[in-house]
């Protein structure tokens, strides 16, 4: 496969994996569907961080167009254009990463939940197999937002396995650009 048509094939999976880290973000400010904990202040630290919104989404995506670009004949289909996608590949590897840490740190940590009068993170502390994430049973300790252990659970995850593809696919991209760089795009005009 010749560099821009791989480079074509990264960007265009990263649209979809930029899109999903923004809406699982979005949702996660949200849980139960519901506003006022939002409002309130009532969400669960890492979701401020917005690893979804700003890492894995907008650090991705504007690479990802950039990306894109390299791949068709043209400004940016030339070795100088494919020298630049090193770098933009490196701001979506660096935007992957940072989605992939916040969404760790809020799997381990777990949620900001109600525990019978007072909002608390209660499984941050908890270790071995007492950890919320193998004891299940742990999930009732939070009475408010309903399900936020499982809605917490399946976003953070979420988050977790589309950063960890968005920075294997832009590390391609890095190596798939110095080739371009030293070797050009091979692509070629069609009449």
């Amino acid at each position: 496969m010749c560099t821009g048509k791989c480079s074509r094939f990264i960007a265009v999976a990263l649209y979809p994996l930029a899109v999903i880290s923004i809406i699982c973000n979005i949702v996660l400010f949200f849980p139960d569907g519901d506003v006022t904990y939002a409002k309130d202040g009532h969400i669960t630290e890492e979701v401020k961080y917005m690893g979804g919104l700003i890492g894995g989404g907008v650090m991705v995506l504007l690479p990802a167009l950039y990306i894109h670009l390299t791949g068709k004949q043209g400004c940016c289909g030339n070795r100088c254009g494919m020298f630049l996608s090193i770098a933009f590949a490196a701001v979506g590897v660096a935007g992957g990463l940072y989605s992939l840490i916040v969404a760790a740190l809020g799997l381990q940590n777990g949620p900001l939940c109600k525990t019978v009068l007072i909002w608390t993170t209660p499984f941050k502390e908890l270790t071995g197999d007492n950890n919320y994430l193998k004891n299940d049973k742990l999930w009732s300790l939070c009475t408010e937002p309903k399900n936020i252990v499982q809605f917490n659970l399946g976003l953070f995850g979420t988050l977790l396995a589309t950063s960890c593809l968005q920075v294997i696919l832009c590390a391609i991209q890095m190596i798939n650009g110095l080739f371009g760089c030293l070797c050009g795009t091979c692509n070629k005009e069609v009449l």
